[in-house]
């Protein structure tokens, strides 16, 4: 008699599901758990070792300290809670199949179409897959405080490490300062939390010192940190104008106005800028172009079709 399962007919295994994303409350909570251990940590220092302290005349160490936390609390919620630049989603009467292309600088960049947003993202535009969002001038992601780091919210992150590195330091050297000043006195709770407030401040403070300079030497040269692995032809950046206007540009300049209307309009129909991509072979990143043929058109005519 034959088995079973050799007359029944082959069935296909069922694919498994797709995952579901994560919950967005989760990195929510982790950044609300940062906020908290701020608060926490410094209620202990201002409670017990700067408390003593001040009960010995020694004012200047609150007073230092408590700007240092107020400027750093700020900078940490307004990072929580800012815009990073977001691009709305465009418009479905745009394809993919067209190709827009911009100059910078003498330099052409092809617009990468975004699937999800529906639009030609402009340079150093990038999809953030957390956010689900595109960013405008895009750096990265920061989980700490679960937020993008873009166009609107760079000189708020620059903020945000200056002002904890500054704070770990003073809070490192106060504890220091109110650990030796009692080497005569018994083991109390004020020498207790004071190890505990040390510990901590010393671990962030050299990670944090080494996050501010690679910054700093990133906004000095233009660059971003999701263009490690892209580099520009011929060693040229484009977007760097020197470090002293890269710097203007990235912390005193005016932000301009939110893109709170649909994308399309950043990608209106340019006449001949406009051309099929099966014309065109471009590499993964944004790759760097010839300039276009002089023609007979006045520089009236040329202006309004980049536009």
């Amino acid at each position: 008699m034959p088995v079973l399962k050799d007359a029944m007919p082959l069935m296909k295994e069922p694919h498994p599901l797709p995952q579901a994303p994560l919950p967005w409350i989760l990195p929510s909570l982790f950044a609300a758990f940062n906020v908290v251990l701020l608060v926490v940590f410094s209620g202990l220092f201002f409670a017990f070792p700067c408390r003593w302290l001040a009960q010995n005349g020694e004012w200047a160490f609150p007073l230092v300290t408590g700007l240092l936390c107020v400027l750093t609390f700020f900078s940490l919620v307004s990072l929580n809670f800012s815009d990073p630049g977001i691009l709305h989603q465009g418009s479905n009467e745009q394809g993919p199949m067209m190709v827009h292309v911009v100059w910078v600088n003498q330099r052409a960049f092809r617009l990468q179409w975004c699937q999800k947003c529906c639009f030609h993202r402009p340079p150093r535009t990038y999809h953030c897959p957390w956010c689900n969002v595109c960013v405008e001038d895009f750096d990265h992601h920061c989980k700490w405080v679960n937020n993008c780091i873009g166009h609107r919210n760079f000189r708020f992150f620059m903020l945000l490490v200056l002002s904890l590195c500054l704070y770990s330091g003073a809070l490192l050297v106060t504890c220091l300062i109110f650990l030796v000043r009692t080497t005569h006195l018994p083991f109390s709770m004020d020498k207790a939390m004071a190890i505990l407030v040390t510990v901590p401040a010393t671990g962030f403070l050299v990670p944090l010192f080494l996050l501010l300079l690679i910054q700093a030497m990133s906004v000095s040269a233009a660059q971003r940190s999701c263009e490690g692995k892209c580099r520009y032809l011929q060693g040229y950046n484009p977007f760097d104008h020197g470090c002293a206007s890269n710097w203007y540009l990235t912390i005193c300049a005016p932000l301009g106005p939110k893109y709170m209307t649909e994308a399309v309009w950043l990608q209106r129909v340019a006449g001949s800028d406009w051309v099929p991509m099966q014309n065109l072979h471009f590499p993964v990143c944004p790759s760097v172009l010839s300039p276009p043929a002089p023609t007979s058109e006045s520089p009236q005519t040329r202006e309004g079709s980049l536009r």
